[in-house]
């Protein structure tokens, strides 16, 4: 880990060309080995859900403000989604060398202690806690109760531990079983609120179902449905998948966007050709798309093409905003100017979040290592702190926060991990369970 750090310090940059679609010709170079580059992005975010882990949890904060400003007063509340891409960031860091194996396993402890004992809601966990209470934190008014989209980015994350840890020693197979204890008490059938053949997003003690969110159409929740449809304890009917989610085929698009096949349709009430780039990332930190097909389309297609269109959108830049360009791409939802917005194309607001590209390296390999030399580039050390680049910011508006977000810190070092060595794919696509769910759905797997 000591060499890893020195990395950066020893080995001098020089970069040439500029994050411009004026000068897109111009290209980026770097002194430093491609390897060493990834292993520092990886190491700094991975030290998000380490060394900046909420302390009594060992959870995700929500948030971390390096300016120490924190106007909802939040500094402490951890959260259900990002915690489970940190579970896998920390497999990342075992792997990587950052930390001890036995580290990581009195971290994992702490965790399981912690999830055992916080407010659970037929076995799904809310967005948010306090981290000191295990208390639920309301995500808006109606929304104090059941996450279901949270909690399956948690269970994903924590089956891909439980896989790792499933042969080890006595400690750590205790960790598996206490990780399929909780996977087993979610109540992913609850959410069809009595058998409908939709999942619903949201459950509350007080308000029960008033959110009305039936989760259909394409986009971050397909793992959503696979979860529930593997689940050993409380599953899910196809039914379910193939009206709720696929829409009894509707889901499936012949558009294209920029060249690309879009595969699916990203968008049922509007016009908008294709979401967030977290959508090709959440779902897909375990889940792997590697030869993964179901009746409605091919999932490595679907991303990769996904990424390589908000490629292509800042390339032409048809906003003219400051900076876009081959080196300097990629939206996603995450801070902005006017607060947290989904940034996508046709609703572009001059904001650039790195984790867009960063989290793409499966997909775009090139034009996402274009975006990581630029980042690093000593001239923009401002857009990059301790815990690796910082959420977003907009050359246009002349905006720059220290600021990260858990959800959006949490995909880089897992996703750069499974273009690297596929470890969290292989991981969560061993468990037996998930396999059976697959095909339960009618999906076929090759890798």
């Amino acid at each position: 880990m000591n060499n890893l750090l020195k990395i950066g310090a020893l080995i001098g940059l020089v970069f040439m060309g500029a994050c411009s679609s004026r000068q897109k010709e111009q290209v980026v170079t770097t002194l430093i080995p491609e390897d060493s580059l990834l292993d520092k992005v990886q190491y700094q975010t991975f030290q998000y859900f380490w060394d900046g882990a909420e302390p009594n949890s060992g959870l995700a904060r929500e948030r971390v403000h390096m300016d120490g400003i924190y106007p909802s007063n939040d500094e402490n509340v951890v959260t259900s989604g990002g915690s489970g891409f940190g579970v896998m960031a920390i497999l990342v860091g075992i792997e990587r060398g950052f930390i001890e194996r036995e580290e990581a396993v009195r971290r994992y402890e702490r965790i399981l202690d912690f999830l055992e004992t916080a407010d659970r809601y037929h076995g799904v966990y809310p967005h948010w806690w306090y981290g000191d209470t295990g208390k639920t934190k309301a995500f808006s008014k109606k929304d104090d109760g059941g996450d279901l989209v949270e909690t399956a980015f948690l269970i994903q994350g924590l089956l891909a531990v439980r896989q790792y840890f499933k042969d080890g020693n006595e400690r750590e197979k205790a960790i598996a079983g206490r990780i399929n204890t909780i996977w087993k008490e979610v109540e992913w059938d609850w959410h069809t609120k009595g058998g409908e053949s939709v999942l619903y997003w949201h459950w509350s003690p007080n308000y029960g179902w008033e959110m009305n969110f039936p989760v259909g159409g394409y986009n971050e929740a397909l793992i959503m449905y696979v979860l529930a449809a593997s689940s050993p304890t409380h599953p899910v009917t196809p039914d379910v998948y193939h009206k709720g989610w696929a829409l009894d085929g509707g889901i499936e698009s012949n558009e294209t966007y920029y060249g690309y096949d879009l595969v699916l349709n990203h968008y049922e009430h509007d016009e908008s050709k294709v979401g967030p780039l977290f959508w090709a990332h959440y779902s897909y930190l375990g889940l792997d798309p590697r030869g993964l097909k179901d009746q409605y389309g091919e999932y490595w297609a679907l991303n990769q093409n996904h990424a390589k269109i908000h490629y292509a959108y800042c390339l032409e830049n048809p906003e003219k905003y400051e900076g876009y360009g081959e080196n300097c791409w990629g939206m996603t939802s995450s801070y902005s100017m006017k607060g947290y917005a989904g940034h996508r194309p046709g609703a572009d607001l001059g904001v650039i979040s790195p984790t867009a590209a960063l989290s793409s390296f499966p997909y775009t390999p090139k034009e996402s290592m274009q975006m990581l030399q630029f980042l690093y580039a000593p001239e923009r050390d401002s857009l990059v702190g301790k815990y690796g680049p910082y959420d977003a910011f907009s050359f246009s508006a002349d905006w720059y926060l220290p600021r990260y977000l858990a959800i959006d810190q949490g995909p880089i070092p897992v996703m750069i991990e499974n273009y690297r060595s596929g470890l969290l794919w292989d991981l969560f696509m061993s468990a037996p369970e998930v396999q059976d769910g697959l095909k339960k759905l009618g999906f076929e797997y090759e890798k």
